[in-house]
């Protein structure tokens, strides 16, 4: 904290607010599938909540996971709610006919004859459809024919006149490939993107880097990423940081120790958004030292911290239970002209709730409304699911009542802690109430709700409880494929 505070007489004026999503320094990785279970081990959804938050408020398309780069047929018709109904309805029946004809694919069965007699014209929204539907169904068994059925459907589309194909049906096939494990058919997919003129994007390279695990190889991945024509890193002023963004995102903290290694050798100098993914990296390899290091460098190199480095630095002081020594930072940043937003204090508070200093985040919270920032739906599910997590259900389930009597409506995140909490009191009947409140008040419940639920269940041996709620499920046709992995994996 040293550091910080010999930096605050070089700052003179508040620093410009770059476009990277600062929240997402604070999450965890997180995979709300089947195999990874939540509900009892600490709250990682809300730093998903946290970083979906700012991602709709300033949405970077080199971050953007889904990258809505495919369908002109769906923007054309988004302004008339019935017909886009009817187009999606029409387009998944023809999707599943597809899929149904390449199911048959074999021996004196010819399926590209097959598909053209269905008398389709195909979209990137059919191609995107049925893709999918290949990758949902792939397992150790089927990868091999999962990987050829996709490849001759992507070849067949790819040969009519009409249709080209987008960059978000080759990242499909990349993951059909990476789930199939036929690593060399991806790198022929990418040169192949390559030689069409198609770039290459933030989620073509962390398909890639995701897919292996041998550190020499990703580190090839990475230099050929670094050499490429074609990597569309913006708005990032060079591709390091480009690609330092990507493997924060992924986690690979050593990768990005490594990366940063290559960029001072390459004679580029790092910035601001360099700094503070380095920061976030040691910070989570524990490196402590390393982070004061970093600041003191910052300073060397006449750069200063920025909103998004004082937000990591509360992070971590929440989070090792330092409310004074926060406090003493956020007077810094007044001081020299950076005023603490809604964004620092709940950050603060989710870090101060992790460390269970609950009376601190009760002062922080209040502290919150007295600097003006009205405490939005984040600030209180954050708040929320620190209660929950001490253990103290009253307070978490009062605090849910002030946040609805002040107009703020809960979202999936607030009510997955509080159903969370409820299990974890024993009150199974109130969190299925709970979970038919919400549906009451317009909030479909996701995957990762329904899971916590049916978790908890299942501990406490509820099984034909949870039967019910997977057979509700299943009769809304939700998650109807993750509900197959759940039956594989767990007997409910």
């Amino acid at each position: 904290m040293n550091s910080v505070a010999r930096l605050g007489r070089r700052l003179l004026h508040p620093i410009p607010i770059i476009r990277f999503v600062s929240r997402a320094f604070c999450n965890r990785s997180l995979d709300d599938g089947v195999d990874n279970d939540d509900t009892g081990n600490g709250f990682c959804p809300i730093e998903r909540l946290i970083r979906e938050f700012w991602y709709t408020l300033d949405l970077d398309p080199f971050l953007d996971k889904l990258s809505k780069e495919d369908d002109d047929e769906e923007s054309y018709i988004r302004g008339n709610a019935h017909v886009e109904q009817i187009f999606f309805e029409n387009t998944q029946k023809d999707a599943d006919k597809m899929f149904d004809v390449l199911r048959q694919d074999g021996p004196g069965f010819n399926s590209k004859s097959a598909l053209l007699e269905l008398d389709v014209r195909i979209s990137g929204l059919h191609v995107r459809l049925v893709l999918l539907k290949i990758l949902k169904i792939i397992n150790y068994e089927n990868k091999v024919l999962c990987a050829k059925l996709a490849y001759k459907f992507f070849v067949w589309s790819s040969e009519l006149e009409y249709y080209r194909h987008t960059v978000n049906a080759y990242h499909l096939l990349l993951q059909i490939f990476a789930a199939a494990e036929e690593f060399r058919a991806m790198w022929r997919l990418v040169d192949e993107m390559t030689e069409k003129g198609y770039p290459t994007t933030a989620r073509t390279f962390n398909i890639l880097i995701c897919c292996c695990s041998d550190l020499g190889l990703q580190r090839t991945i990475i230099e050929r990423f670094l050499k490429s024509k074609t990597f569309n890193y913006r708005p990032f002023k060079n591709s390091y940081n480009a690609i330092l963004v990507c493997l924060l995102r992924i986690n690979q903290h050593v990768l990005i120790e490594w990366v940063y290694r290559q960029m001072l050798a390459d004679s580029h100098q790092p910035d601001t958004l360099t700094y503070n993914i380095l920061i976030k990296a040691k910070y989570k390899l524990r490196k402590m030292n390393n982070v004061h290091r970093l600041l003191d460098e910052m300073s060397r190199n006449g750069l200063s911290p920025d909103i998004h480095t004082y937000n990591i630095l509360l992070h971590v002081l929440g989070k090792g239970n330092k409310p004074y020594a926060a406090l003493n930072l956020m007077n810094h940043m007044k001081e020299v002209g950076i005023s603490p937003t809604s964004l620092h204090f709940t950050t603060l508070i989710d870090g101060l709730s992790r460390a269970g200093n609950m009376d601190a985040c009760k002062y922080f919270f209040d502290e919150m409304s007295k600097n003006g920032f009205e405490p939005d739906v984040v600030s209180y599910t954050v708040f929320i699911s620190g209660y929950i997590a001490a253990g103290e259900l009253e307070k978490a389930e009062e605090l849910f009542r002030d946040m609805i009597a002040d107009g703020k409506l809960p979202n999936v995140f607030t009510y997955n802690s509080l159903i969370r909490g409820l299990c974890m009191a024993g009150k199974f009947e109130d969190a299925c109430s709970m979970l038919k409140e919400m549906e009451k008040r317009g909030c479909s419940p996701n995957f990762l709700v329904y899971n916590t639920l049916i978790n908890n269940l299942r501990r406490k041996g509820k099984l034909s409880k949870a039967h019910e709620i997977v057979k509700d499920m299943m009769e809304k046709g939700q998650y109807v494929h993750r509900i197959k992995k759940c039956k594989r994996n767990r007997k409910y």
